[in-house]
């Protein structure tokens, strides 16, 4: 999937990247599905690497749905760390804007139908997700 927001975004970072000239960021983020899983995060692992070239995928690892009341379909996770020169609120818009592409919505979420859920867990070293960063499949 790949539609105009998504190369506007991936433009306006291009953009970016040639006005801020500073070291580059570390950053670690976690994705997962419970729908069409396998097809989610492929699309969400093609749509990174457009933005973040350097990014190296965990591998995949299935999980249960431990906190869902009704919806007891498992979750496919992986871990993504990369580079940028972006700021952290780009970063965090692009992984926003990936999870709408694979349509999830706010509905969905109040009925525990995860598409798409991309968190940056990490931006140097500031932890902004401490919890999931002891989630099994979090590599460190």
């Amino acid at each position: 999937m790949y539609n105009k927001d998504l190369v506007f975004l991936y433009k306006t970072c291009i953009f970016a990247h040639k006005l801020e000239p500073m070291d580059a960021h570390s950053c670690l983020l976690c994705m997962g599905s419970n729908t069409e899983p396998a097809k989610n995060l492929q699309m969400a692992r093609e749509s990174l690497q457009r933005f973040f070239p350097d990014i190296r995928f965990g591998e995949e690892q299935q999980t249960e749905a431990h906190t869902f009341s009704y919806n007891r379909s498992p979750f496919l996770n992986q871990t993504g760390r990369f580079h940028t020169l972006m700021s952290k609120e780009k970063v965090l818009a692009i992984c926003k804007q990936i999870e709408r592409l694979a349509g999830r919505t706010q509905e969905d979420k109040s009925r525990e139908i995860i598409k798409l859920d991309i968190d940056l867990l990490q931006y140097d070293h500031l932890i902004l997700k401490p919890e999931d960063m002891k989630l099994p499949y979090v590599a460190r």
